[in-house]
């Protein structure tokens, strides 16, 4: 891929740096996306902060499913690529894609059809809080996949080497998403007022775009993606694989969203405000580790393809210096 960091050769602290950086950047974009959301519904009242901040959890418990694939493929592709081994790395990228498009399926029908249980673990009070949490969660995880496609496109294109695409994908959603945010929820001429709905359809569309931006980069990339066909069958021996190495990681991932969760429905007792309290602090607390997940996904790709090449030596000075 073009513009790619070379992983296996030359000085080991610049090309980690390289890579890590627009990877951070990407996070820190991703914080603002879902900042921009806070500012504008904030306008609304922290009652709709509330209801957005508990439909939320359920998006950040959906991250667990697109890390299942995200990780294994992300791993599995840079194996892959470390060992010159192209055919088998498109492979995989089509079992990773293809878990991430059921997944993103099964969430999503799951979230639009028990809305209300979901949101009712809560225990939120005010009626309108609640129907507004289940339009947004309906919303926001009815269309999860392009999230999952988003992520999963951003692991591989790591372990590629080129996490470039991803800052400037996610950088674009991000623009669309502030100019969508107060136009569809406050409404301009034709435009009517959609409240916390407008903040949920701002938030797919952009999702939308960025998915198509990664569509794009993938149709021009000649080595791996202009090979895959997500349509010629799944290879039951590669998923399962997938599903193995990234298991771990999700589970990790949806217990600490569990208990987030689980303290969110101790908070909601001290009043709908408090859920809102919550998710402002939690948005900006993300900043202490999103730089420190950046650099680590730019080590996982650093020492998954170094072991493809079977250069173990390389990995552990790689090691030392992450």
């Amino acid at each position: 891929m073009k513009k790619s960091v070379n992983l296996l050769e030359g000085s080991i602290f610049p090309s980690l740096t390289k890579l890590a950086l627009p990877i951070m950047a990407t996070s820190l974009v991703q914080m603002a996306y879902n900042m921009t959301d806070m500012i504008w519904i904030g306008r609304i009242s922290s009652d709709a902060v509330a209801a957005v901040g508990a439909a939320g959890m359920y998006m950040w418990l959906a991250n667990g499913l697109a890390t299942l694939a995200k990780m294994g493929g992300q791993v599995k592709v840079a194996h892959a690529i470390g060992a010159k081994d192209y055919e088998e790395a498109t492979v995989f990228t089509k079992s990773a894609l293809q878990l991430g498009i059921l997944f993103g399926i099964i969430y999503g029908l799951a979230a639009v059809l028990f809305a209300g249980p979901l949101i009712s673990f809560f225990h939120l009070n005010s009626p309108q809080v609640i129907a507004d949490a289940r339009i947004y969660l309906q919303v926001t995880c009815g269309g999860v996949i392009f999230s999952f496609l988003n992520q999963i496109f951003t692991g591989i294109m790591t372990a590629m080497g080129n996490s470039r695409i991803s800052f400037m994908a996610t950088a674009v959603g991000l623009l669309i998403n502030i100019v969508l945010d107060p136009l569809l929820i406050f409404g301009a001429g034709p435009i009517p007022k959609m409240g916390v709905l407008g903040a949920a359809v701002a938030t797919v569309l952009a999702q939308t775009v960025v998915t198509a931006m990664f569509m794009w980069a993938a149709f021009h990339e000649e080595t791996v993606f202009q090979k895959v066909r997500i349509l010629s069958g799944i290879h039951r021996e590669h998923m399962l694989l997938l599903i193995k190495i990234g298991l771990p990681s999700a589970v990790q991932s949806m217990i600490f969203t569990g208990i987030s969760m689980i303290i969110a429905r101790l908070i909601a007792g001290f009043g709908d405000s408090a859920v809102a309290v919550q998710k402002v602090g939690s948005q900006i607390e993300s900043i202490s580790w999103m730089t420190a997940e950046g650099f680590a996904a730019a080590v996982n790709s650093f020492v998954a393809q170094n072991y493809g090449a079977d250069n173990i030596k390389r990995v552990k000075k790689g090691y030392r210096i992450a």
